[in-house]
């Protein structure tokens, strides 16, 4: 199995639920690790047998930025949810960090990890990302 990662997607959505964050704007960013099996792109070097990641990356843009969300755990849900609907995917590792949630910390984030595969030992949430 090989892994796609994408690394500090920065979106600006409306998320929150506190009166000083409804109807504004914020910045979340995405690191996102894909888990799926090749399909002989490494050898022919054909664009066209590779998962396309700049599809996946325009449709989370477009699911994020035009949604509202009272959670960073519905945002890393719904992510997880639109990429594992894409056959080739195995496994999607993702944490969502809501930069200057709180105070005095530079970020808080949520991270979660969806997986067809079956093996207990190859499921749950990536700590190495």
């Amino acid at each position: 199995m090989e892994i796609i990662r994408i690394k500090n997607l920065l979106l600006r959505t409306q998320i929150g639920f506190n009166q000083h964050e409804l109807g504004k704007m914020q910045d979340l960013l995405l690191n996102i690790e894909i888990y799926y099996s090749i399909a002989g792109e490494e050898t022919s070097d054909n664009p066209a047998e590779a998962l396309d990641y700049r599809t996946i990356c325009k449709k989370i843009i477009q699911m994020v930025e035009s949604s509202h969300y009272a959670l960073l755990e519905k945002v890393a849900n719904n992510v997880c949810n639109l990429i594992m609907e894409i056959e080739r995917v195995q496994k999607v590792n993702i944490e969502v960090d809501k930069p200057h949630a709180l105070r005095f910390a530079e970020s808080v984030s949520f991270a979660c990890s969806k997986s067809k595969i079956a093996d207990k030992a190859t499921t749950g949430f990536d700590e190495s990302m």
